[in-house]
């Protein structure tokens, strides 16, 4: 097998002399190191001069970048780094100095045994290496560590550790939008700290440090061991503890502030604009630092904006902002946040959507093994993007059913189906049109049509996971937002979707759960869906309620009163489409009212039913703004709903915003 191997210099770069390096990789491809064998290369050692001249620091990240990824395509990686220091990992760069992140070494060192990777280093007290995790000195000067070191693919990771603001998951959509993987931990669940997580970021909170229940944290498990941010109640939270003023504010303090840069050559600060805007929402503020902490920014009402650990308290970087860099009003909020995440934990900026794929496929296939897996199908988003990435990782060990209950959209059943099976995807579907129709005859309180509706999904898995007695995993289109609800700061939710819950299927039926999607959020699932290749018409499809019509259908069901809103409810959706205004607007979708009114069509007077048109932009769901449709939009709308669907008259628009009112009518 073909090893490749990273030299990273970790000593005065304008120092080395390129004639020495050239040697040393001569050196190293014609007589590599003891039970390693030939084929060994250096990548990127063509730009030694560069390199020595301290010219190409961006070139750096990219070759080292490069090797970690040939590397864990090999399964093996060889470090040699001789005379200035030994290390394997992520580097960055500080003052023309090549500062070098040994995490994986770290790893690699705990896990010495028989192997085929070697370490070959001249560590001595000297070497500059001040902010990795371990000091090269751990080695020894010229001893030769014999290593099993089967590299996994460790995806480095910032920590948020939540204190129950309702900003949190703001914070982490904004870390993984530059490319960078989060997590959101409960601050009373402290993470490990492995060599993936690469630096943490303490929240806000709705509590003030002042409380006698306010939630705190052992901080010297977590200052010197990794670079932290604290945000607002995170910041004042490390201030308090440290010996800082911390008190209530005379007034609250919120909305927008302009901040004053003290010192703008602090890392933190880069790129940031003097009085840059921020938004602040604290009624506590830092009134004075602990002793070893410095003020990097004020505001007109607050004295301490922004500050910073002193290298004599922490020995890597730790700083409080009182202010939101998550949201939109703090206008320089992404630069602030890339600046942390970025240059100040050296995290790579690597996560894309392929990336996950390729780890996810990978993990899946560990995780099943030979196993067999039966998923149900709802033709949304999550559930096929979640279906195509087990399906990339056991193929046809996955068997899905799509359940045609009688109140999907327009031709969804049969468009969706035919969908599914271009894909490759080893599906079937189940027509339960009749069985819906019969329990649900009637009935008109909007929760027992929940409820039967719910049953009788359940009984119909029951009844395909028999047929499948085989299957030892159920796949669950579980996303991110639901993750983090069951593992909320204040306990477990007891407002966990049902379709996530099954009704305890997972324990009757003996089956565990996979779910390939648990760690993404809406936005991520659909750009994994599109690097896979899944047809636009089902990527970019509104959500739409699991009871399906029957929550849009005021009243009792009927197979009539189905068709007439199918029909109306296909013709808005194709005027969207038609004014470019479906992919401008959340979500959408037609409402039939339990009244009647009289109009006139040509001579006739009419008595026929009502349709209310619902369209809402939102992130998430938990809150929502009517859209502003154009009024020649709707008028078409109206017109065209009128004229082809008889037994319809009336058309109106809905204006009211979640809250209080919800986006389904029931």
């Amino acid at each position: 097998m073909a090893h490749h191997a990273l030299w990273v210099l970790s000593a005065h770069v304008l120092q080395v002399r390129v004639e020495s390096i050239r040697a040393r990789r001569l050196q190293l491809l014609s007589d590599p190191p003891q039970g390693i064998g030939r084929g060994v290369d250096i990548i990127g050692m063509e730009q030694a001069d560069d390199i020595a001249r301290g010219q190409s620091n961006t070139f750096i990240h990219g070759i080292v970048s490069a090797c970690i990824r040939l590397a864990n395509q090999a399964g093996h990686v060889v470090v040699r780094a001789h005379d200035v220091g030994c290390a394997v990992g992520r580097s960055t760069i500080h003052n023309n100095m090549l500062d070098v992140r040994i995490s994986l070494l770290a790893y690699a060192i705990q896990r010495v045994a028989d192997g085929v990777c070697a370490v070959v280093g001249n560590c001595d007290d000297g070497n500059p290496m001040q902010s990795g995790f371990l000091r090269p000195k751990v080695l020894g000067a010229q001893h030769r560590v014999p290593l099993s070191l089967p590299l996994p693919c460790i995806m480095e990771k910032i920590v948020i550790l939540d204190f129950g603001s309702q900003y949190t998951q703001l914070i982490a959509r904004r870390i993984r939008e530059l490319a960078v993987y989060c997590e959101i931990v409960p601050y009373h669940q402290l993470p490990s700290l492995t060599p993936e997580v690469r630096g943490i970021v303490l929240s806000g909170s709705p509590f003030s440090v002042k409380q006698p229940d306010a939630p705190r944290i052992p901080l010297e498990q977590l200052v010197g061991q990794r670079p932290i941010l604290g945000i607002c109640y995170g910041a004042q939270l490390m201030a308090d503890h440290y010996g800082g003023v911390v008190a209530r504010s005379e007034s609250r303090e919120y909305g927008k502030a302009s901040l004053v840069l003290h010192d703008p050559s602090d890392p933190f600060l880069q790129s940031i604009s003097s009085h840059s805007q921020v938004w602040m929402s604290h009624g506590d503020t830092i009134f004075k630092l602990p002793e070893g902490f410095r003020a990097l920014a004020s505001t007109d009402s607050i004295p301490v904006a922004i500050y910073r650990a002193e290298e004599t308290t922490s020995r890597l970087p730790v700083y409080g902002i009182q202010f939101h860099p998550e949201v939109y009003h703090t206008l320089e909020g992404s630069i602030f946040l890339k600046n942390f995440v970025i240059d100040i934990c050296g995290c790579s900026a690597d996560w894309t959507p392929a990336h996950y794929i390729e780890e996810t496929v990978a993990a899946l296939k560990q995780q099943i093994g030979q196993d067999k897996v039966i998923m149900a199908l709802s033709g949304g988003v999550d559930s096929t993007v979640a279906a195509t990435l087990l399906h990339r990782a056991i193929g046809d060990r996955l068997f899905c059913f799509f359940v045609d209950n009688g109140l999907l959209r327009k031709n969804e059943f049969e468009t969706v189906l035919h969908t599914y099976q271009g894909m490759g995807l080893n599906v079937e579907g189940v027509d339960a049109k009749e069985r819906f129709y019969d329990a649900l005859r009637g009935v008109s309180d909007p929760e027992a049509k929940r409820k039967i509706i719910g049953r009788l999904f359940i009984e119909i898995f029951e009844e395909e996971a028999r047929t499948h007695a085989d299957c030892h995993w159920l796949g669950q289109g579980t996303i991110y937002p639901d993750v983090i609800e069951s593992v909320s700061v204040h306990g477990p939710s007891v407002t966990i979707k049902s379709h996530h819950n099954v009704g305890g299927l997972p324990e009757k039926f003996n089956l565990k759960i996979v779910e390939p999607l648990r760690m993404l959020f809406k936005d991520e699932v659909r750009r994994v869906g599109r690097e896979l290749g899944i047809s636009a018409d089902i990527l970019n499809r509104h959500p739409f309620p699991g009871p399906g019509l029957g929550i849009r259908i005021l009243g009792d069901i009927t197979p009539e009163k189905v068709q007439l809103l199918q029909e109306a409810d296909a013709i808005y959706t194709q005027k969207l489409k038609e004014y470019g205004l479906y992919e401008q607007v959340w979500q959408a979708g037609a409402i039939l009212l339990p009244i009647q009114s009289v109009g006139v069509m040509g001579d006739e007077r009419t008595y026929e039913r009502t349709i209310a048109l619902r369209a809402v932009n939102s992130t998430d769901g938990m809150t929502a703004e009517w859209s502003r449709l154009p009024y020649d939009f709707l008028a078409d709308v109206s017109s065209a709903i009128v004229n082809r669907v008889k037994g319809i008259n009336r058309v109106v628009y809905d204006i009211s915003t979640k809250p209080p009112a919800t986006i389904e009518w029931e």
